[in-house]
């Protein structure tokens, strides 16, 4: 089989507008029910706030692949200058169950979690038409900036100002060089999302902050899905899910409203309902969207597999063969 890793990922490129066109294609799939993926499980042990989590899934259609990817999440892991996460992926044939690939990438993680995201900002953008994007990021870690480089990539000339909020700081000459004009480095969460028309929440936040209700109009992209004093997002009335089994669980802000607010299964909506049955046409432009991603195996096993097959296109990686390693195919 193959080995991929971060290195690859950046040689084969990152195309924001390929990556969301899959996230699409993946979302068509999947409520057509040509898409497998189990209820993942969290494997924890010794300090309970680190998880390994299992994310075993198939995707049909055009895409045709299936595999697990295994990520492990250990938040202290920065104070020993290491990375929070470790991400790793295998590929199976799915006709044989034959290993394809085996991925060790951090970065295709971020990919994936960015290009969700430009999937339902597409949809936003498409639908409420704002005359400019004003975009407030908290978070300044590596899925926060993915996120503004997709930003960057797929709605550059809409976007008006970026304000970026981080606990630890934001060193400036870090901000894409395209979009440096248009940012402010700001010291308080509150002076950005207060006049957001997009919110994007990218935090490892131990303890839930914001405590104000969200702009009207405004688009909630809640990544990292802990941020949101759940008084604050009581009143919204547009709710997104990946998937309501996945995210009503593990503490997050929308169990946090089930438990509190008794929210339930029937009030939200889904990405395939935005994506598909154009749900964010029927709702009121005033009306804040709050969208809660948890994580799909699919979206993942997807990118996996399109990096797989640029690789074999392009003649990058490694060959694994049996417990050799051959030459790499690139130098």
């Amino acid at each position: 089989m193959l080995y991929l890793q971060d290195d690859h990922i950046r040689e084969i490129g990152i195309d924001w507008k390929k990556l969301t066109t899959i996230i699409k294609d993946v979302v068509a799939i999947q409520d057509s029910g040509d898409c497998a993926h189990p209820l993942k499980p969290y494997l924890r042990f010794r300090d309970p706030k680190n998880r390994i989590i299992a994310m075993p899934a198939y995707v049909g259609g055009n895409i045709n692949i299936s595999g697990i990817k295994w990520i492990a999440s250990f938040p202290d892991n920065r104070l020993k200058g290491l990375p929070r996460a470790h991400n790793t992926l295998i590929l199976n044939k799915p006709s044989s169950g034959e290993p394809l690939a085996f991925i060790h990438s951090g970065l295709l993680n971020g990919l994936r979690t960015a290009a969700v995201s430009g999937v339902m900002l597409s949809q936003f953008v498409k639908v409420r038409q704002p005359e400019c994007l004003r975009i407030h990021l908290i978070g300044w870690g590596p899925i926060g900036r993915l996120h503004l480089d997709m930003c960057v990539a797929l709605f550059g000339e809409w976007i008006e100002e970026v304000r970026i909020y981080d606990l630890n700081g934001v060193e400036f000459e870090t901000i894409p060089g395209a979009i440096q004009n248009r940012t402010q480095v700001i010291n308080d969460w509150r002076a950005g999302y207060r006049e957001a028309n997009v919110i994007m929440t990218c935090t490892v936040s131990a303890e839930r902050y914001i405590d104000e209700a969200p702009p009207a109009g405004s688009l909630l992209l809640n990544v990292s899905l802990r941020d949101y004093k759940p008084e604050s997002v009581a009143g919204v009335k547009v709710i997104i899910v990946d998937d309501w089994r996945e995210v009503c669980r593990e503490q997050t802000d929308i169990e946090q409203l089930h438990l509190l607010y008794n929210l339930q299964e029937s009030g939200v909506h889904t990405l395939a309902d935005v994506v598909l049955r154009d749900q964010l046409a029927r709702v009121e432009a005033q009306e804040p969207v709050f969208f809660n991603p948890m994580g799909l195996g699919i979206f993942d096993i997807a990118i996996a597999g399109y990096y797989w097959r640029e690789a074999l296109r392009l003649q990058k990686g490694v060959e694994l063969e049996g417990s050799r390693l051959t030459p790499p195919i690139t130098s």
